[in-house]
């Protein structure tokens, strides 16, 4: 029975096991509690050690019993050859024995287009990752890290064909070279629009629907210079971690420290520059395609978190296809390294392509106990759960939803998630209070697969990593996830779906909606959440009106029992 472990030990951590074409992968910080479960300040890498005892556990596999371990690079030496064994043995140090002995290290970035290519279940394929930045580039680049990095892929080959390279700057010690980031340009710029307290570059991402793009467009786009070969080269520091370095835009000068001071209209107008960075990559896309030939592209690495981006991608890249990595973030690279050493090592075959991410723990049962003050236990419900919970939805309450195996990813699929009816913007409004989360911030629909482009302008993600247009003659029956600027984050549900397929099924038939509100079932500022027990506390925190865990239904003390009316629309009462 083949078994390959994959190992992320950056932000992020992560760790990913196949066996015999399964796959499981668990982030850490769904086991720590701390959100992207960040290294220490020194720079120390830390071992995903509770998310690799999990896997282990769940396939019944103990270390000994592992083929191969694959991990992504992430060291930013400029030395070339010696530093991946230096990097691995500090590695291995950190895993349990014999796992350190298999380590292996592979590119970041090939690490990212991996974990999305092997399970894209496309032949051939471009494949683009965009991040703040990945392994050593070594000497033949000179001193900095993967940037912007271009693939063609096949099955029985990897060739990095585009890479984007430094740019010579003056220095008080004479020039040097500098490897500018798209990534740190869009974070750049977001931690100059976005108040602390809110993850910056998702709220700019939201924010920018209420800007205007042509106030500053001119000016940021002179900031970037588009070359004939694909080329994206940022003025420095702007594609640097520096945002303390004064931005002078508009008789304002637009920093870090400053942001709070900033009329919010202003941020939302500098925000727009959304369109020039996705201009940028648009660029680089075009590149690969003419590149490569292929009508595929896999998009991978943090800025494919950005789904305005995608959407644009989609629609201007050339491609007939964008597939975007089911955890484009470092998470993922975890699976980018399994699958590399599945396939491309162990010469196996690839997984099914999936259309869920559902790869994690259960939650476990909900103890008798475990109902808080101010709710009752609905217990035993079974194949009753569905059309319960429907009727619940249906009547605009807000219900928690604890359902199968965690979702791997930073998105809630239908697992781990807060539904609610997507009809009325106050609905948008109560659940932007409940997670503290700034007004402007949209929500997500989750819709029959079969159903979305009656709906929407194209088909959505099965992992919700695109918008895509609301058609106009339906938004306003769908005002609390319909974006102010008429797009939605569409997450596509299969039929295969565990998690969520047969709710939305007997919301549809109640509603007459093929779609529900779907958020992330968390507390502001920390991760999804994984037990029933973190469940249960966090829906009286947040004040929900209903939680359903497995067949087990908690109800707030001032919602009726709706099981009377969901059993007569069940069976034609």
């Amino acid at each position: 029975m083949p078994s390959v472990l994959g190992l992320n030990f950056h932000h992020d951590t992560s760790a990913a096991l196949v066996v015999d074409g399964r796959l499981y992968a668990a982030e850490e910080e769904r086991f720590s509690g701390v959100k992207h479960n960040h290294p220490a300040r020194n720079g120390t890498l830390t071992a995903p050690t509770r998310a690799l005892q999990w896997c282990l556990e769940a396939a019944g596999l103990e270390p000994q019993d592992i083929d191969a371990v694959w991990a992504a690079s992430m060291r930013p030496n400029p030395a070339a050859g010696w530093w991946l064994a230096e990097e691995r043995d500090e590695l291995a140090a950190l895993l349990p024995a014999p796992l350190g002995e298999y380590l292996r290290l592979l590119s970041h970035h090939t690490a990212h287009v991996l974990s999305g290519y092997l399970l894209s279940g496309h032949d051939h394929a471009a494949g683009l990752v965009i991040d703040a930045g990945g392994s050593s580039l070594g000497s033949d680049f000179g001193p900095g890290r993967e940037r912007i990095t271009g693939y063609n892929l096949r099955p029985d080959h990897i060739d990095r064909l585009h890479q984007g390279m430094p740019t010579v700057v003056p220095s008080p010690a004479g020039p040097r070279r500098v490897h500018s980031s798209l990534g740190h340009f869009y974070r750049n710029l977001a931690r100059r629009v976005i108040p602390p307290g809110d993850e910056p570059e998702g709220s700019m991402m939201a924010l920018a629907a209420y800007g205007d793009p042509q106030r500053y467009g001119a000016q940021i786009s002179e900031l970037i210079r588009l070359g004939d070969d694909g080329e994206v080269r940022i003025d420095h520091p702007w594609g640097s971690a520096d945002s303390s370095t004064p931005l002078l835009l508009g008789g304002r000068a637009w920093t870090a420290d400053n942001v709070a001071e900033q009329p919010e209209h202003k941020r939302a107008d500098l925000a727009a520059v959304q369109e020039v960075f996705a201009e940028s990559v648009v660029h680089t896309a075009r590149h690969l395609q003419r590149l490569t030939r292929a009508s595929t592209l896999v998009f991978s690495g943090g800025c494919a978190l950005n789904s305005h981006l995608n959407g644009q991608l989609a629609a201007d890249s050339g491609f007939d296809t964008l597939f975007v990595a089911p955890a484009p973030h470092d998470a993922g690279t975890a699976v980018g390294a399994a699958l590399y050493g599945w396939h491309y090592q162990l010469g196996q075959g690839l997984l099914p392509v999936p259309t869920d991410a559902a790869w994690g723990p259960r939650a476990g049962a909900l103890p008798p106990t475990a109902v808080p003050t101010g709710y009752r236990a609905l217990t035993d419900l079974g194949q009753t759960l569905a059309p319960t919970v429907a009727a619940l939805l249906a009547e605009h309450h807000i219900v928690g939803w604890v359902q199968g195996q965690l979702e791997f990813g930073p998105r809630a699929l239908g697992h781990r998630s807060i539904l609610a009816h997507p009809g009325h913007a106050a609905t948008r409004d109560r659940l932007n209070a409940i997670k503290k989360r700034a007004s402007y911030r949209p929500f997500a629909p989750a819709v029959l697969a079969e159903h979305a482009t009656e709906w929407f302008m194209s088909g959505g993600d099965p992992f919700m990593n695109r918008v895509a247009h609301v058609r106009r003659c339906r938004a306003d029956r769908i005002a609390a996830v319909t974006h102010h600027d008429g797009t939605a984050r569409v997450q596509s549900v299969a039929a295969d779906h565990l998690g969520l397929r047969e709710l939305l099924e007997q919301f549809h038939e109640r509603a007459g909606l093929p779609l529900l509100l779907n958020t992330s079932f968390n507390r502001k500022g920390t991760p999804i959440l994984r037990t029933a027990e973190q469940a249960v506390a966090a829906t009286a925190d947040l004040g929900l009106d209903a939680l359903a865990v497995g067949d087990t239904l908690l109800l707030a003390d001032h919602v009726s029992d709706p099981r009377a009316t969901a059993l007569r629309t069940r069976w034609g009462g």
